[in-house]
């Protein structure tokens, strides 16, 4: 009988919950200013997390945070290791999430076709 809510599916919410609060409480890097974790995948085994996380901007493309997040990927994983309930705390690996901004892309283009769609009719 399966389970329906898995082992890896708690590790992954305990990883985003965990990280979140790090992000927002701990770090003093102004990097990740408007940063935050959308999504944690893991392995079955547990040996690797992908951490996905997306920034809050107005506009244009978002920093690549790989160096940020390298340099802070120590204390990240401490932290992890006091708050788990594993023997051995996941490698850590982040993406960037571009669903924000490809949604925000899709939106605008649904305006801009719909605006067009509006002056066909009226001229």
């Amino acid at each position: 009988m399966s389970r329906d809510f898995p082992r890896s599916r708690r590790i992954e919410d305990q990883i985003q919950r965990v990280l979140s609060d790090v992000l927002r409480n701990d770090l003093r890097d102004p990097r990740f200013e408007g940063v935050f974790i959308t999504a944690v995948r893991v392995t079955r085994d547990l040996s690797v997390a992908w951490v996905y996380y997306s920034i809050l901007q107005a506009e244009g493309q978002p920093e690549d945070l790989s160096p940020a997040f390298a340099k802070a990927l120590g204390f990240l994983r401490r932290r992890l290791a006091k708050e788990l309930t594993v023997r051995r705390v996941p490698e850590l690996r982040f993406e960037l999430d571009d669903t924000t901004a490809n949604a925000a892309a899709m939106d605008r283009l649904i305006r801009d076709a719909r605006s067009r769609d509006r002056d066909d009719s009226d001229g």
